[in-house]
């Protein structure tokens, strides 16, 4: 079905963008990447993406996520980066809870058998919400029970003449709200990371909550916020990227599959491994992940599912 402005979504429910002129558009390691900084072999070579795992407990969470690290294990891709929400949540729960989940991801991720890069999602904030009855003044509230557990919330490694750079797209508002925002600290490393990489160097970008969607216009009624939705300083990252040769941002938050193209940049957003927080398909996309092939200068992607179904009790 063709939609007015560009959109078009095909049959198997996959959101696409065409973008025209205008502005040209991190993370733990379980295991080390491997450190080739030579071009690319001319078979290319790939790495996945995945998001929102919501591991928890409930609804055979632990199971769903173990089956989805096989499948990519046995895809065998030189490594793997999440997009954040490992767990389901921080937010709103106090440490017992938060730290259980946080040992329940750690012990899945051992059946992914590839080096591993983390993005944090806003379900990893802890405590952020004042129901979870935990005080700022909590030494592990907000982001540091993350970096405990999982290792650095932004940072960038190079692998076979690429460089990755994984940012921490969860802002903290006063309100002990979540917002979408890249902040000055990051900001002016992603600068100065920016300019050691240099302007010939292929670049992908891993982020949360999206740097451009679709999904506000697609889904939400009109008039609403899109602060937890959009990094609310996009323009300002953008400008940063601009004079970069940067060919992909991959994101996730929505659970959506989606392929904004503006320029020489794909805005991807691959879907959820939780599918709708493992109570089936969220708005009819199946739970996956995303397997990206890279070949010299150039990176295409497409869609793998893992054969999970939803428990009954969901």
């Amino acid at each position: 079905m063709n939609l007015q402005g560009g959109v078009v979504m095909n049959r198997r429910g996959f959101l696409q963008v065409m973008g025209g002129a205008g502005v040209a558009a991190p993370a733990l390691s379980l295991a080390a990447p491997q450190a080739a900084t030579a071009q690319s072999s001319a078979n290319g070579w790939s790495f996945v993406h995945f998001s929102d795992t919501h591991i928890q407990p409930e609804l055979k969470a632990d199971e769903g996520c173990r089956a989805a690290f096989r499948k990519i294990t046995a895809l065998q891709p030189d490594f793997a980066v999440s997009g954040g929400d490992l767990i389901f949540d921080a937010l709103a729960t106090d440490r017992r809870r938060a730290e259980l989940q946080f040992g329940l991801y750690k012990e899945a991720v051992k059946h992914l058998e590839v080096p591993l890069y983390n993005a944090m999602g806003n379900h990893d904030v802890f405590g952020l919400y004042t129901k979870s009855g935990v005080q700022p003044s909590d030494e592990k509230y907000g982001k540091r029970l993350f970096e405990d557990h999982i290792g650095k919330r932004y940072q960038s490694f190079n692998h076979k003449g690429w460089h990755f750079i994984v940012l921490d797209s969860i802002g903290m508002t006063p309100e002990r709200q979540y917002i979408g925002h890249i902040d000055d600290e990051q900001l002016a490393w992603l600068k100065n990371d920016l300019e050691t990489t240099g302007t010939t160097t292929p670049i992908v970008v891993i982020t949360h909550i999206a740097l451009a969607t679709t999904f506000p216009m697609m889904v939400n009624p009109p008039g609403t916020s899109t602060a937890g939705v959009i990094i609310t300083n996009t323009r300002e990252v953008l400008a940063l990227l601009a004079p970069y040769k940067v060919k992909a941002v991959l994101q996730g938050h929505t659970h959506v599959i989606e392929n904004v193209q503006y320029k020489d940049t794909q805005f991807i957003t691959s879907g959820a491994v939780s599918g709708n927080w493992w109570k089936g398909q969220r708005f009819g996309f199946d739970e996956g992940f995303a397997v990206l092939t890279v070949k010299g200068d150039e990176i295409a992607w497409r869609y793998e599912t893992y054969g999970w179904k939803a428990a009954p009790s969901a």
